[in-house]
């Protein structure tokens, strides 16, 4: 396998980790203030979504190829980590309906590093040219 087709498996799982940790960060001090967990049933899917986002395209920045399977796995990672936290508890719909959009905020992260990549790839191929 080249090296530009080759999965980077250390840099999805720390995307992973970190997007499952950024998300804590943002959640926790809602519900310490909000005293009570109804407000992360609203709070934790959209930063699920922009955290995965984040960390799918920082996944995606350092590959050659495969943006988004990149950061798709990436998403895949900050699920099953929390799925393995909280296994054997029942969770709320709208945590089941966060892991979907780990991996959808993954995959647009992944997708977003591939167009910045194609940008820039088309500007200094322009600037070549000249």
């Amino acid at each position: 396998m080249s090296n530009a087709a080759r999965i980077r498996w250390g840099r999805i799982v720390a995307g992973g980790l970190l997007a499952e940790l950024a998300i804590l960060i943002v959640a926790l001090p809602f519900a310490f203030v909000a005293s009570g967990e109804r407000i992360l049933f609203y709070l934790v899917p959209p930063a699920c979504l922009v955290m995965t986002f984040v960390f799918g395209r920082w996944t995606g920045n350092r590959v050659e190829s495969r943006y988004v399977l990149h950061g798709t796995l990436a998403g895949v990672v900050a699920a099953l980590v929390y799925i393995a936290v909280t296994w054997n508890q029942t969770l709320p719909s709208s945590y089941v309906l966060a892991h979907w959009l780990k991996v959808i905020g993954g995959a647009a992260g992944g997708y977003a590093a591939s167009r910045s990549r194609r940008i820039t790839s088309d500007k200094l191929a322009g600037a070549n040219i000249s």
